[in-house]
């Protein structure tokens, strides 16, 4: 069966941005992919299937510059993509939401959370990577970024280098969140491999720590990775959903 093209949504003030949107029961959930990263992960994919089979009500798309969305990648910043979540899901979606966010995208969730602070009523962070401009680059990389405005690395995760740009490392700092108080008061589930090369497994306990939730569970999985996508991990990522949905 060929799927078909994710729908493009076109707004005034930005490039159109590719979605795939799935009526269903609510809350809607809502997946945030990870920086150089988009819907058609292996979470993202595996999460609609069961939201098809579940009757559930889901939210995927891509950023501008990523994936099927129109822009260019360098262009993005940490609050451009934060924006362009917001616009698809005050437009597109009713009610309650329940936010999936994978590395950088569970930085996203966590803004999103603090923007839609009515709205969220669940938060589910895979990998969750907040302030990584802050922890995850040394002093030499902070220089190169002021001398050349931007850095490329190779990846494991794709042919394409790994991009960063001086507008997305200082809008970055500008979001930081793990020096106060979170002030999100939903339930929160934070899922972190404890074998992750790109987050280490601490930050997610720093998140648990500085969330103003008394609801808050931080689940370590001892080999996982950082992309936590193998089938016992996605399992894990779907019964977690399966247990906040039926608690809210």
């Amino acid at each position: 069966m060929i799927a078909m093209p994710p729908v493009l949504f076109a707004r005034t003030d930005g490039p159109r941005l590719a979605y795939r949107y799935r009526s269903g029961r609510g809350p809607t959930i809502v997946f945030l992919p990870g920086y150089m990263s988009d819907m058609e992960g292996s979470k993202a994919i595996a999460l609609d299937q069961w939201a098809a089979a579940q009757g559930q009500a889901m939210l995927r798309f891509d950023y501008a510059g990523c994936g099927a969305s129109e822009g260019r990648f360098a262009d993005g910043t940490l609050a451009s993509w934060r924006d362009d979540a917001l616009a698809l899901i005050d437009m597109l979606v009713q009610g309650p939401l329940l936010l999936v966010g994978s590395s950088m995208g569970g930085w996203l969730a966590l803004l999103i959370a603090l923007a839609r602070p009515d709205r969220v009523a669940g938060l589910v962070g895979i990998a969750a990577a907040p302030d990584f401009t802050d922890w995850g680059f040394t002093d030499a990389d902070k220089a190169l970024l002021a001398t050349e405005g931007r850095i490329e690395e190779p990846t494991p995760y794709g042919d394409a280098p790994y991009v960063t740009t001086l507008a997305f490392w200082e809008s970055g700092q500008a979001h930081r969140l793990l020096d106060g108080e979170i002030a999100i008061d939903c339930p929160v589930r934070l899922l972190q491999g404890q074998c992750d090369a790109d987050v280490p497994w601490g930050i997610a306990v720093r998140v648990a720590e500085r969330l103003r939730s008394s609801d808050v569970q931080t689940l370590l999985v001892k080999d996982g990775d950082h992309r936590l996508s193998r089938d016992g991990d996605i399992a894990l990522l779907i019964a977690t959903v399966t247990a906040l949905l039926d608690s809210l």
